[in-house]
């Protein structure tokens, strides 16, 4: 059953670490792509509000037809499974239906690309969410961050803002990000991935 066609809620996780300090940061974008979700939300843009028993950020809401919860774990990054698992069995949706946002540096600054399962290519966000769910069968929505420039460390990249030249392209990232998830959740993963190639 694709992701368009499940009758139940669909979970959609931006992947952040929490704080003022980190707004902005490459590591950050699942989250800003959540907000951007979140404006787009009809009748009205979506709202967020701390679920405790989850330690997540949650909006509850309808995105291309699908009723969905949007969710931002309250802890770091690499402690997201916890919540992400505690979410997804509150709300009964199973690592198929989970849809998660993130920064992937083996991808160009810019580009957005799907998958379903993989290794978590060195992103300790998703080990977590990984082993919290005990599966990789779940949705990734790839934002390219690029590589670090050099010799810097990854987890120094990551958590850099973005340089001046990249900025004025943010946006369109963010944008781009969201749009594959929405794509996704109408049309399943194989047309959706389609559609973002060519896009």
């Amino acid at each position: 059953m694709s992701t368009a066609d499940a009758p139940g809620p669909a979970l959609v996780v931006g992947l952040a670490n929490p704080g003022t300090d980190y707004e902005g940061t490459r590591h950050n974008i699942g989250w800003d792509a959540l907000l951007e979700l979140a404006s787009r939300a009809l009748p009205m843009p979506a709202s967020f509000s701390t679920h405790k028993r989850t330690n997540c950020e949650i909006a509850q809401t309808r995105l291309a037809g699908r009723q969905v919860i949007l969710a931002r774990p309250r802890s770091y990054m690499n402690l997201s499974g916890g919540p992400v698992a505690a979410v997804a069995k509150y709300y009964s949706v199973p690592p198929t239906e989970v849809i998660v946002v993130h920064d992937e540096i083996d991808i160009d600054f810019g580009q957005v690309r799907l998958k379903r399962g993989g290794g978590e290519g060195g992103h300790n966000g998703l080990r977590s969410i990984t082993s919290a769910l005990g599966t990789r069968d779940y949705l990734r929505v790839r934002a390219g961050v690029g590589r670090p420039p050099g010799r810097m460390e990854v987890a120094d990249y990551v958590l850099k803002r973005f340089s001046k030249l990249e900025q004025p392209d943010v946006p369109f990232l963010v944008q781009d990000a969201a749009d594959a998830v929405e794509l996704l959740l109408e049309h399943g993963l194989e047309t959706a991935q389609n559609r973002v190639r060519s896009g």
